[in-house]
């Protein structure tokens, strides 16, 4: 079910809300969490159908904060809010409300967000492509409990993550650290297999991955060694090498969703290793609130102990 509002309020659209779940037969509020994303008409179809997806493993109610720009006389006469309210198999397993704010509203979505989130829940705040400088003490970013950027999707995704490591706060998280789960849990199993001191490291992959850069930063920050920084024709990130006394360890994934992990005197296995989407790291994202302290450590680690080389395949 949608519900269009123009020129509305906070008050008008948490009425909407009730009058939505109870036309659908649902008058109580099933969901665990508010989620707001802040982004603009360009990527609001992608982001919200990620949160979407996502809401079936954590059902939310999820706030899109559009500022729009002045189009139309009538935009440029005063300042207002336009909503659209999706309930029920619209807004995937929770409510979804698109919050277009003009003119001096923009500058204040905080206020408009603030009556509509759940009491009582906790809040995470997402934007997937522009994020403010210091997300934590930006208006939205303080009233929630996780705040997720991507330097991923940013015109210069290593300057984001300076930024990033300059105004870090509990709380705060990066999609391209996610990316890396499946790679870490691997790395951590060879480790725990070979069980050997690691002398040496390299991470492969495509000219100034935000994600590969994180993890050669984790690596030398929890391995104490330097970390080679290859460029590779990707895509993403295509191989972690470990040096040891009795060979080399090994994570290839040259592209497709397979990769081969190699230990020394061992047989060569072959794991699933895909990218996984969107959807994937925003759910697992949400499965925890707390402060990511082995991000933090990623994010502070030393860049400058790092080498960098190219590799021509």
């Amino acid at each position: 079910m949608k519900i269009d509002l123009t020129d509305t309020t906070a008050s008008k659209i948490n009425k909407a809300l009730v009058q939505g779940r109870r036309a659908i037969g649902t008058p109580a509020v099933g969901v665990v969490l508010t989620m707001v994303i802040v982004t603009d008409e360009e990527n609001a179809y992608d982001s919200v159908k990620a949160a979407e997806e996502a809401s079936r493993e954590h059902p939310s109610r999820t706030l899109v904060v559009i500022r729009r720009t002045a189009r139309s006389p009538r935009d440029r006469q005063g300042n207002r809010l336009d909503a659209e309210v999706r309930v029920g198999s619209e807004a995937g397993t929770g409510e979804t409300v698109f919050l277009r704010l003009y003119g001096e509203v923009g500058q204040h979505a905080d206020s408009v967000v603030l009556p509509l989130l759940l009491p009582d829940a906790p809040v995470v705040v997402w934007w997937p492509v522009d994020a403010p400088e210091n997300p934590a003490k930006d208006p939205l970013g303080a009233l929630a409990a996780r705040r997720i950027t991507d330097a991923y999707a940013v015109e210069d995704p290593l300057a984001a993550l300076a930024a990033r490591a300059t105004s870090y706060a509990p709380g705060d998280t990066d999609l391209a650290w996610t990316r890396l789960t499946p790679w870490r849990s691997m790395l951590a199993a060879a480790l725990d297999q070979a069980r050997t001191g690691i002398t040496s490291a390299a991470v492969e992959s495509e000219a100034d991955n935000p994600s590969a850069e994180l993890l050669a930063r984790w690596l030398g920050a929890r391995l104490g060694v330097t970390v080679e920084r290859v460029t590779t024709a990707g895509p993403v990130i295509t191989a972690v090498r470990l040096g040891t006394a009795n060979g080399e360890i090994r994570i290839d994934r040259p592209e497709g969703p397979l990769a081969t992990l190699s230990l020394p005197g061992q047989p060569a296995r072959t794991l699933a290793l895909k990218v996984r989407s969107t959807a994937e790291l925003i759910a697992e994202e949400l499965r925890r609130l707390d402060a990511d302290e082995m991000y933090a450590v990623a994010l502070h680690g030393d860049a400058s102990g790092t080498k960098e080389s190219v590799r021509h395949d």
